[in-house]
């Protein structure tokens, strides 16, 4: 399992807004996990941008990021689609589709001018959107004595460690995600910290959001 970026699912709601030229450009992305989704959300701004010369896109679907696609939509071939996927790519982000609204101004920008507009708004979008990072993440249950909680809660909070909600019972477990290469280090402290009086099981390898700050 390996970690991948990504964009939060609300992305929908946002669009960046650019004009160059008496040009407007209008940006909507979505978080995707098929190419019928991509296509389905390309329609559906095709659709409310009915009246538009250009709705131009791009998308890039899977963890490893192998299924790419762009469309240039009418836009001199290369011009339009090709620089939005490219700004994907520049991000390394995968799972998402991009579609760039052109309302022409009556003047005409030339190759060069068109390449840099679908790109610069591209990336005004993707500046738009939470960017999350997919990590792999292992589940460990620790089950322990209460008189141990506390200090095993401080050494959570100091070491970023995730915990989820406890539960209560004769003793309480945690639930921990931990990258990893970090369980055998963990389980190495707990047995420090606890003189060894604790349990644990592990669960599966989820991938785990995590927001990317830019």
């Amino acid at each position: 399992m390996e970690a991948y970026r990504t964009i939060a699912v609300t992305a929908p709601e946002l669009a960046a807004h650019y004009e160059i030229q008496k040009s407007k450009f209008i940006t909507h992305l979505q978080h995707v996990e098929s190419e019928d989704e991509a296509r389905a959300f390309v329609t559906a701004m095709k659709k409310k941008y009915y009246d538009a010369r250009h709705n131009c896109s791009a998308w890039v679907l899977g963890p490893d990021a192998r299924l790419q696609k762009s469309n240039d939509d009418g836009e001199p071939g290369g011009t339009a689609g090709n620089p939005i996927l490219e700004a994907i790519k520049q991000n390394q982000l995968t799972d998402i589709v991009v579609v760039v609204t052109r309302y022409f101004g009556g003047i005409k920008l030339g190759a060069g001018g068109l390449i840099r507009a679908y790109s610069h708004s591209a990336v005004l979008g993707l500046q738009a959107a939470q960017m999350l990072q997919m990590t792999p993440l292992q589940e460990v249950g620790i089950t322990l004595d209460y008189s141990l909680l506390a200090t095993v809660q401080n050494y959570l909070r100091a070491h970023a460690i995730r915990c989820g909600e406890p539960c209560y019972t004769e003793q309480v477990t945690l639930p921990l995600q931990v990258e990893p290469a970090r369980v055998e280090s963990l389980l190495t402290a707990l047995t420090d910290l606890t003189s060894a009086n604790f349990s644990h099981v592990q669960g599966k390898e989820v991938l785990v959001p995590v927001p990317v700050e830019l």
